[in-house]
């Protein structure tokens, strides 16, 4: 059974960190390129983060560029996604997504991020 269980959300104040972790489960999850992905209230939902099976290669939205950092654990089939200088537009519902091939693909049930002071 394919799972992908994302923890880490909270409540923080502008300028503020937090990480995000996505465990994953069911699939070889170190042949999967690994992203992040949120949606605020009202708004579609769009990509923050893309890392490949290895880790080596990041990308990032210029949104996001320079504030937060994706990484893997192959070991322990785990994404993280390490947020910086958070800002209230960072709010939203945070999901991680496996991508297996260009027709396979596995979602989280996401975990919610709020930035207010």
């Amino acid at each position: 059974q394919v799972q992908l269980v994302e923890s880490g959300g909270a409540l923080v104040q502008p300028g503020g960190s937090l990480r995000l972790s996505c465990v994953a489960s069911g699939f070889t999850f170190s042949s999967s390129v690994m992203q992040w992905f949120r949606q605020a209230p009202g708004k579609e939902r769009e990509l923050v983060a893309d890392i490949s099976y290895q880790g080596t290669v990041t990308k990032y939205p210029d949104s996001v560029k320079g504030r937060f950092i994706i990484s893997r654990d192959n070991a322990k089939k785990t994404v993280y996604l390490q947020m910086n200088s958070l800002k209230p537009e960072d709010t939203g519902i945070y999901y991680c997504k496996a991508v297996r091939s260009t027709t396979v693909e596995y979602w989280g049930q996401g975990t919610q991020v709020t930035v207010s002071s």
